[in-house]
């Protein structure tokens, strides 16, 4: 238990100073992923908080492209002078905090571009830096603030061009014709258009990026809960056939409980190990695995556990070498299948056929023995599992009840041997 606690001795702790305890940093169970994924979120949000490249280039763009508009509109409009270039900077500048606050930023920039246009500077890229600030605002999802801060844009323009205009520089100016509204008015719901589009493919792309995590995730824990249940299944099974004889035998013979007993303690030992090694792998997902997956040049191992468990198997055909996931496959369920020899036939005597034909693997499991339950041959976790993996291989498995008694284990799985490549 001391162990489950982690460093330090004495009973859970409540509060330390200098923060709360690490179950409340962490959140109750359940948070983990999400708190990950906002964690995620938050970071890729981070980097691009502070877009210098582009604001950069969005700023010279606007700066330089106003001077040549400014030449081409002399005596129409009011000559580019230092509180219009102030003006056009500030709009371009505030665009370095369109991640952090981008409706703030759309209303600085609308505000900046009205006042610019109100004191009768030229018309040029001014406008793009609203642009910018507008499609940020959207795709962020401010899609309300957007809309009301472009409508205002666009009112504001009217209000100048056909109402204010007699008050305002430059001098002798007339009010603009209908059809540049029109054309302000196509450009704001273009804009807002193209906008909303990259919005609604953003989430389309979290939405799907979502959905295949959680499908890794499922795939992981079906993983896991196969790996568990062969690992224990088997090894349980033969410690409860070893842990019987050796209590038949303590009284009579002495010499064979020992070595029962050590039979046990071996293979408990060994499936603490495959354990440990499978809740590493919870604890630091994706990490390399400190002992190579066991593959079918483990069978002998295989036989001589059931031999101990009083089960004599007979292997036909030579193993190939084959490809971790593949040999990883083949060996739980020859494993499975044996396992539920034991636990759920009288047979005394099974058969493990391997033949590797048209690049695919044949096992074949057989025994003769008669069903000691209802579940013989196993109908839960145990065949679902080998289905499982065979399924993830392309491969097939048929289990059932032999015509002349007993149970047969077939599993056709496609593989890539290592002599084929």
């Amino acid at each position: 238990m001391d162990e489950l606690r982690g460093p330090g001795t004495g009973p859970p702790e409540r509060w330390r100073p200098g923060g709360p305890p690490r179950w409340w940093r962490h959140g109750p169970p359940g948070w983990s992923r999400r708190a990950a994924e906002r964690n995620e979120d938050l970071e890729s949000a981070g980097r691009a908080r502070w877009p210098w490249p582009s604001t950069v280039l969005f700023t010279a763009f606007v700066l330089i492209g106003s001077g040549f508009a400014d030449h081409a509109q002399a005596g129409e409009r009011v000559a580019l002078d230092p509180p219009g270039r102030v003006l056009l900077l500030l709009s371009g500048v505030v665009l370095l905090w369109r991640w952090r606050h981008p409706v703030a930023v759309l209303w600085g920039t609308v505000a900046a571009v009205l006042l610019y246009l109100g004191a009768g500077y030229p018309y040029g890229p001014v406008l793009l830096t609203v642009a910018v600030a507008g499609f940020t605002a959207v795709v962020s999802g401010r899609r309300y603030a957007a809309w009301a801060a472009m409508g205002t844009l666009w009112a504001g323009h009217l209000l100048t061009v056909h109402v204010l205009y007699r008050w305002l520089p430059p001098s002798g100016d007339e009010a603009a014709p209908w059809t540049e509204e029109i054309v302000v008015a196509t450009w704001v719901v273009a804009l807002l258009a193209v906008s909303e589009l990259a919005r609604v493919r953003r989430e389309q792309w979290a939405r799907e990026r979502a959905r295949a995590e959680r499908r890794r995730a499922d795939e992981e824990r079906l993983r896991i809960a196969r790996e568990l249940h062969d690992v224990l299944a088997h090894s349980i099974s033969v410690i409860n056939v070893q842990a019987g004889v050796g209590l038949a035998l303590l009284d009579r013979d002495p010499e064979q409980a020992r070595t029962a007993l050590t039979t046990i303690k071996a293979k408990s030992k060994e499936a603490l190990g495959e354990v440990r090694q499978v809740l590493d792998t919870l604890r630091a997902p994706g990490a390399a695995p400190r002992a190579p997956a066991p593959g079918l040049d483990r069978l002998p191992e295989l036989v001589e556990q059931a031999a101990s468990a009083g089960l004599t198997v007979t292997v036909e055909g030579e193993p190939p070498r084959l490809p971790p996931g593949a040999g990883l496959a083949a060996f739980r369920i020859v494993q499975e299948a044996l396992t539920n020899v034991v636990r759920h036939s009288g047979a005394r005597e099974a058969r493990v056929h391997i033949e590797r034909r048209d690049g695919r693997l044949r096992l074949l499991v057989d025994d003769d023995g008669p069903a000691t339950g209802a579940d013989a041959g196993g109908t839960g976790n145990g065949l679902a599992g080998m289905r499982e993996r065979a399924a993830a291989l392309g491969g097939t498995i048929e289990a059932g009840t032999r015509p002349d008694g007993g149970f047969r284990v077939f599993a056709v799985l496609p593989i890539e041997t290592e002599e084929d490549r």
